[in-house]
């Protein structure tokens, strides 16, 4: 008894190439595409560091409520006080209060800069 032979099967097609294809193109999207659009201006933030105050230098306060003081004067006294004492090469130090809303630290220091003062500094606190 003679058997025919089973015809061939032809092998199903390999998916290995177009695996390859797949990550390839993968990789390049990777590689080309932009996470996040890029900053239009090169901008350094502020850092809040801790320094030294001087003791010399003249301090103004604002607490929570936004009232302000400086030595025994307080309010409106206090603000006229301390541009009384401004000069071009004095430094001003403003210690406010966290809860304190930026619109009052913001009004006050456009108030301050007209005194002509060489530096204002806003004491934060430690990261």
């Amino acid at each position: 008894m003679i058997f025919d032979l089973p015809p061939r099967r032809t092998p199903p097609e390999s998916i290995v190439p177009m695996i390859n294809v797949v990550f390839l193109l993968l990789i390049f999207f990777l590689i080309t595409a932009q996470i996040t659009p890029p900053d239009p201006l090169e901008v350094s933030p502020p850092i809040a560091a801790l320094e030294d105050i001087s003791e010399g230098e003249p301090t103004f306060y604002v607490d929570a409520g936004g009232t302000s003081a400086f030595h025994d004067l307080r309010g409106e006294a206090a603000v006229t006080a301390v541009l009384a004492q401004a000069g071009r090469d004095s430094t001003l130090i403003l210690k406010a209060d966290a809860a304190v809303p930026a619109t009052v630290i913001a009004a006050l220091l456009s108030r301050l800069a007209g005194g002509n003062f060489a530096d204002i500094t806003l004491v934060t606190g430690a990261p």
